[in-house]
């Protein structure tokens, strides 16, 4: 039943904590966790009832980060069908070929709709649906394309922990990027492992800086957050602006935040040039997705006073693996990724040998976050599931306190659309 879905978390979190901020739209508008909860059944319930999709469907959704792509999201989910996010930024060839390889029912978009996305979306005869959230008192609207019908209903369905809720791609030793589907276990799994890292709580709120079609961003950044009771801030132009970074850390009381180096940059050039006249008092601040310059790391601590903890994370993992803890944990080691969080991982030589301290050899992991394989790509998951661990293609290796560091990959990857 709901044990162990996301459906089942964000719905506990709703009774628990129905009057604290959810989510805000910059400078726009607030939502409650109780008012979220409210606007994703109802879109959830026009999904299944109005437009038809069933359990199982994949359902694309390509959006600025905005609350229109959260509610939307999350309904798919809660609608038992699979979310697919899209970059904004794909060409229509590249959104033919994502909506195709992933057997996409529905696309879904924002209001002012995305035209690269749209001609993909017709040549494979695939409907298209557009929401739009006014306000914060509104109702979403959700309008099916060709017609001026809004839709609005309600769902008895019951979500289940194996019900596939999330597709993404990775990229493969190929240009060809290998599609990895996600459960609602996955999802509460990892969801759960980032809370418990983090001691993210109720009193927590950040500002999403990564795109939320990344599983960065949606998972660590949004997320988790949610998952937590916790706020979360959209910049109101619906992408990372260093411009506005600081003035809506400072407005919404963030208390950390996580983002890739080349952001982390960004921010401390920033700061040389225009600093502010005062930094929010943060947590912590996170750092994923690249390995950060031990010197860049020490710059951002001493710009704004907090601790950065690098972590390690795939999108086969549903993002996190690993990370350096607080600091009331132990210590965070500039050039590690950190410990191991909620899942085995083990340096395993050719012959799947567990290596001792200090030997090199893959990181691999299993656990509940894990997803359990590709879709339709048998080579790849006879490659990647070998000796029953999930094989990350990293080489690396634990020093005598159980950090793990990454010297390399044993191919190096090509990395398309992020």
């Amino acid at each position: 039943m709901d044990r162990d879905t996301l459906t089942g978390l964000f719905n506990t979190i709703a009774r628990k904590f129905p009057d604290r901020r959810a989510i805000s739209v910059s400078g726009k508008f607030d939502l409650t966790h109780a008012r979220l909860h409210d606007q994703i059944e109802r879109a959830a319930s026009s999904l299944v009832s109005v437009i038809g999709i069933k359990p199982g469907d994949v359902v694309a959704l390509t959006f600025p980060n905005n609350v229109e792509f959260v509610i939307m999201f999350l309904a798919v989910i809660r609608a038992r069908a699979t979310a697919a996010p899209l970059n904004v930024a794909y060409t229509t060839e590249e959104f033919e070929f994502y909506l195709s390889d992933s057997d996409s029912k529905l696309l879904l978009t924002s209001q002012e709709g995305s035209a690269p996305a749209q001609e993909a979306a017709s040549k494979l005869n695939i409907s298209h649906v557009t929401a739009t959230l006014l306000d914060a008192g509104s109702e979403l609207a959700l309008y099916v394309a060709g017609s001026e019908s809004v839709v609005d209903s309600a769902t008895e369905l019951i979500n289940h922990q194996d019900d596939p809720a999330l597709f993404l791609h990775t990229s493969g030793t190929t240009s060809r990027p290998k599609g990895v589907p996600l459960t609602q276990l996955n999802l509460v799994s990892s969801i759960k492992n980032i809370k418990s890292v983090y001691k993210l709580t109720e009193s927590d709120s950040t500002v999403i800086v990564l795109p939320l079609f990344h599983v960065h961003g949606l998972l660590a950044g949004l997320l988790s957050s949610l998952g937590a009771g916790a706020a979360v801030t959209l910049p109101a132009a619906g992408r990372f602006s260093a411009t506005t970074f600081w003035p809506d850390m400072k407005k919404y009381n963030a208390t950390w935040y996580t983002a890739v180096p080349t952001i982390h940059q960004i921010i401390l050039d920033r700061h040389t040039r225009h600093p502010e006249l005062n930094y929010p008092k943060l947590r912590f601040i996170r750092s994923c997705s690249a390995s950060l310059a031990p010197v860049i790391l020490s710059r951002l601590e001493e710009a704004f006073g907090a601790p950065v903890l690098e972590a390690y994370a795939m999108t086969e993992a549903t993002h996190l693996m690993s990370s350096n803890p607080l600091p009331e944990e132990g210590a965070h080691k500039p050039g590690s990724v950190g410990k191991p969080v909620g899942q085995e991982m083990a340096i395993l030589n050719e012959k799947g040998e567990a290596q001792e301290p200090n030997k090199t050899g893959e990181v691999c992991i299993r656990g509940p976050n894990v997803t359990k394989g590709y879709k339709n790509n048998l080579e790849a998951n006879r490659a990647g599931f070998e000796f029953g661990w999930f094989h990350t293609g990293d080489i690396g290796y634990f020093d005598s306190d159980g950090y793990l560091n990454l010297v390399g990959r044993i191919k190096e990857l090509i990395n398309r659309g992020g």
